[in-house]
């Protein structure tokens, strides 16, 4: 159940609370604050693409405990197909899906994450991946169509990027990887711009990942 009608969510705003059944029992995701948190949805359970994900998010688990980061899947079926579909995984793949999977039967939740349009009638559309901070913000956001499924090494790679950046101060450039060089975020002093030793300098400066 959703708290008020909020609108679509956007980077950098707070998300929603909302309080769900799920396959760990009922889940408000404010309790998931003070830990990063993976968000992801998938239009329908039993479905080839999701759970290829699932089985290889269940696979990264460790990966992402970690880094301090929770995974939560959402779809609009029932609880009682997530956990068919679970026990599905487990028989083929001998995998255990420990991650809660909350259900959205009405599109409520989807609908106020502007995960589908506010008169979608079905849930073709809903495939996404939200990552919040520990303060419940959205940092990041993707959607991918049914037919292509999503790469957990660069969600695992975002995650550890926005870490890195959050405490602001330093930026992580294309493909960083942790251990690579970071950049400095560009002064806004003229008197540093014009001292700078070269032109390119004052905004494009690699530093050290320390972290």
């Amino acid at each position: 159940m959703m708290n008020g009608t909020p609108s679509p969510l956007r980077l950098g705003e707070p998300a929603p609370d909302f309080t769900a059944r799920s396959t760990a029992g009922s889940i408000r995701l404010s309790d998931y604050r003070g830990r990063w948190l993976v968000f992801f949805t998938h239009p329908a359970d039993f479905t080839p693409v999701c759970t290829s994900e699932f089985v290889a998010l269940t696979r990264a688990s460790a990966e992402f405990e970690a880094l301090g980061c929770e995974l939560l899947g959402l779809s609009v079926d029932s609880l009682f197909s997530h956990l068919a579909w679970v026990r599905a995984i487990h028989d083929r793949f001998g995998v255990e899906v420990r991650f809660p999977i909350i259900e959205d039967p009405t599109m409520e939740i989807a609908k106020a994450y502007g995960m589908v349009a506010p008169d979608a009638v079905d849930a073709a559309a809903v495939r996404t991946m939200m990552i919040l901070d520990p303060e419940g913000v959205l940092r990041a956001s993707n959607n991918y169509p049914a037919e292509v499924g999503r790469s957990i090494p660069e969600i695992l790679r975002t995650v550890h990027a926005l870490q890195r950046v959050h405490g602001g101060g330093v930026l992580a450039p294309a493909d960083w990887t942790p251990g690579n060089d970071l950049l400095r975020e560009p002064s806004q002093r003229v008197a540093d711009i014009v001292s700078a030793a070269a032109s390119s300098d004052w905004f494009y400066q690699p530093v050290p990942d320390v972290a």
